[in-house]
């Protein structure tokens, strides 16, 4: 979300207000598919594993092959989206997504799954950032704009939430490459309604690709998540390990030097001198993380350590998607009405007792006590995504709307390879009978995260709606 969004106005002619919530409901649509499409292959890793041949540690490189390309690129693609037009990046995103899951469905071993899978993270960073830059640019007033983004936000949770309900639906009457499958008449529909409803904008001015301000990044996003993924297997102080810290941090170092020269740097830094935008974006990645720890943990733990079926186990995270369908429109009604304090508060609390009520169950824990544990943190995160993206871009005017939407969308991303790869490595080689055990740590994990939510809120705006300053060049 890079996007460089005209103060006040969009490109082209104003539309009426059918059509601007039309054009929301289209690119809400979208992110639904990727959001669903981050989530949706947890529920069935275990049935990938067993179709591949491939233990925890490849599983972990599914989900985070997608993710990682999807964080990496969103800034990118949403300058490229500013300079070629957002509606036909967005449609250019959605083809080569839809292709890659074509692709997906048809992968017969690890290596070219994780490559689709690759692929798809490039048509989602095409969508996922352009996306709301389309929604901004056709919301000209603030609080309508402000209630816009509350709603793709929420629905952008609702659908990582409900991914492993689908998912195991899915897989349980047609096979775990059906998951892949069902993207292509989503995209198919989508492509149709983005050519009819959507209008052409681009950016103000165009932004310039900051190329090597992008390799770092990915440099650094990669070697990061990859040897979380790969510690347990290479060891976490062996020369493998030592190497890879020592170049995600002098990636890490170089990357910020280069930003802080460049006059259209990759990521703004100045943007993080605002306290509620820095703990805006650390608030991203901490219920994402959170989220992830909690899908993927629930999913071995059900199917392989209590033996229930990838239906049963998609099943049981429909109370976390109920929270997350109740509170997320909620959450936006109270972050455009109150501000982001009240709802963040909310989320921190409902995820930190979610956590809590997971540390402890073992084997034969109570069906009841883990339904309860997964609305919870349904409810947290669904009170969390609303408030968070109007933390990011409150107190800033239009045209750094967009970029500071992308940070905050990259930070999401981030969480959820981190929290894949913390989760993995947490059950990687672990037997079936001591999965409840090893995975203590990250639901502790989850329970800090709900915390952390608390001075996310402290450090929050309270005003609500969208309120620029005068300058639109202050960051």
């Amino acid at each position: 979300m890079t996007t460089t969004i005209p103060a006040g106005a969009a490109s082209g002619p104003a539309l009426g207000a059918r059509r601007r919530w039309t054009v929301l409901a289209v690119c809400a649509l979208s992110m639904f598919l990727i959001g669903v499409d981050t989530t949706i292959v947890n529920v069935g890793l275990p049935a990938i594993g067993r179709g591949l041949g491939t233990d925890t540690r490849g599983l972990a490189w599914v989900v985070d092959a997608y993710t990682l390309v999807l964080a990496s690129l969103l800034i990118a693609s949403g300058a490229l989206a500013d300079r070629f037009g957002r509606r036909r990046v967005f449609r250019c995103g959605l083809a080569v997504f839809g292709l890659a899951s074509l692709a997906c469905a048809l992968a017969p071993s690890l290596g070219l799954l994780v490559a689709a899978r690759a692929v798809q993270g490039v048509g989602a960073s095409m969508l996922s950032p352009v996306a709301l830059a389309i929604v901004v640019n056709a919301m000209p007033d603030a609080r309508e704009r402000a209630r816009a983004i509350g709603i793709w936000a929420s629905v952008f949770g609702l659908s990582m939430a409900a991914g492993p309900v689908i998912g195991g639906s899915l897989i349980a009457a047609f096979g775990w490459r059906s998951v892949f499958w069902i993207n292509a008449p989503v995209v198919v529909g989508a492509l149709v309604l983005v050519a009819v409803f959507v209008p052409e904008s681009r950016g103000q001015r165009a932004r310039r690709l900051d190329l090597p301000g992008q390799l770092l990044l990915t440099t650094a996003l990669c070697v990061s998540v990859g040897v979380l993924i790969e510690g347990p297997r290479i060891g976490w102080a062996s020369p493998a390990a030592l190497a890879c810290y020592a170049v995600a941090a002098a990636a890490t170092t170089a990357f910020a030097r280069v930003e802080v020269r460049r006059t259209e740097p990759l990521i703004d830094l100045r943007l993080f001198r605002r306290p509620p935008f820095a703990s805006a974006v650390l608030g991203a990645v901490a219920v994402f993380a959170a989220l992830s720890v909690s899908l993927l943990l629930t999913t071995l733990y059900l199917q392989d350590a209590r033996g229930w079926t990838p239906l049963a186990a998609g099943a049981a995270t429909l109370p976390l998607a109920l929270g997350a369908t109740v509170c997320a429109p909620w959450s936006g009604s109270l972050t455009g009405r109150l501000g982001p304090r009240r709802p963040l508060l909310l989320a921190g609390g409902f995820t930190a007792a979610g956590g809590l009520c997971m540390v402890g169950p073992g084997p034969d824990t109570s069906v009841p006590l883990l339904l309860s544990a997964y609305l919870l943190i349904g409810i947290g995160f669904g009170f969390a995504n609303a408030p968070l993206t109007h933390t990011a871009v409150g107190g800033l005017p239009p045209s750094r709307a967009g970029v500071a939407g992308a940070v905050t969308s990259t930070a999401r991303q981030v969480g959820s390879a981190v929290g894949i790869a913390v989760a993995g490595a947490l059950a990687a080689g672990v037997a079936p009978d001591g999965l409840a055990r090893a995975s203590r740590p990250g639901w502790l994990l989850v329970t800090a995260c709900g915390l952390f939510l608390f001075a996310v809120a402290r450090a929050s705006t309270k005003e609500p709606g969208l309120r620029p300053p005068r300058s639109a060049d202050t960051p």
